[in-house]
C-alpha cells in the first residue's frame, strides 16, 4: 500500500473558497477626520468635509430625481427630455463621484448609503407616482438654484481657509455643470408655439 507525502494535496481542501458573513469594527466613524500632510488646517478640512457632505447628499438627490424623471416623463415632449434627464442624471453621478473623493482626499467620511442621503439632504423630495412635466421641471430647477447657492458659499469660505483644491473643484465642476443644466431645463417651460406662430 503506497503511503500518501505530506505534500498531497487535501481533497477537500479549496483555497479559492471566498469568506463569507464578515463583519467588523468602523474603521473611521462618520464625521471624523484622517490626518493627511496636505498643508491645511483641521480647521479648513472639518469646514469643507462638513459642506461637501451637505452639497453631495443634495447631488445625489438631484441625480436621483433625474433618473426618476427620465423613467416617469410623458407627453409630447417625452423623447427629448427622457434623453436630457438621463445625460444630466450621468453628469451629476459623475458630479457625486467628485465630491465624494474630495471628502476622502480631506480624511473626512463621504456619505453613500440612500437613508443616510434622505436624512441630509436639503432638497424637496418628488411624489413617489408620476408627476406632470412641468412640475418635475420646476423641482429640478428649485434644486439645482439651492445646489447653487450653496456651492458657491462653500467655494468662498474654502478659498477663504486656503482651501483651494475644493474650491476649485466645486467652483469648475458644481458650479458650471449645474448652471448648464439649468440652462437646459429651464429653456422646457418656456410658454411659445410648438405648431402655429402667434
Amino acid at each position: 500500500m503506497a503511503v500518501e507525502s505530506s505534500n498531497a494535496v487535501d481533497r477537500n481542501f479549496v483555497e479559492a473558497q471566498p469568506i463569507l458573513g464578515q463583519r467588523s469594527t468602523v474603521t473611521q466613524a462618520f464625521g471624523t477626520l484622517t490626518r493627511y500632510p496636505l498643508g491645511l488646517s483641521e480647521q479648513a478640512r472639518v469646514a469643507s468635509v462638513e459642506a461637501l457632505n451637505q452639497l453631495l447628499a443634495d447631488s445625489v438627490c438631484i441625480r436621483d430625481m433625474y433618473k426618476k424623471h427620465h423613467w416617469h416623463v410623458s407627453g409630447p415632449t417625452f423623447y427629448s427630455l427622457h434623453l436630457l434627464f438621463d445625460k444630466h442624471a450621468e453628469r451629476q453621478t459623475e458630479i457625486v463621484d467628485s465630491l465624494a473623493e474630495r471628502i476622502q482626499i480631506l480624511g473626512g467620511v463621504a456619505l453613500c448609503m440612500a437613508s443616510d442621503v434622505a436624512q441630509t439632504t436639503h432638497l424637496e423630495m418628488p411624489a413617489r407616482g408620476r408627476e406632470e412635466v412641468p412640475v418635475q421641471l420646476s423641482r429640478l430647477l428649485e434644486a439645482h438654484e439651492h445646489i447653487l447657492i450653496e456651492a458657491r458659499a462653500l467655494v468662498r469660505n474654502a478659498t477663504e481657509m486656503g482651501d483651494d483644491g475644493t474650491s476649485d473643484l466645486v467652483a469648475s465642476e458644481i458650479v458650471r455643470t449645474n448652471e448648464t443644466q439649468v440652462w437646459f431645463v429651464s429653456e422646457h417651460l418656456v410658454d411659445t408655439p410648438l405648431v402655429r406662430a402667434r
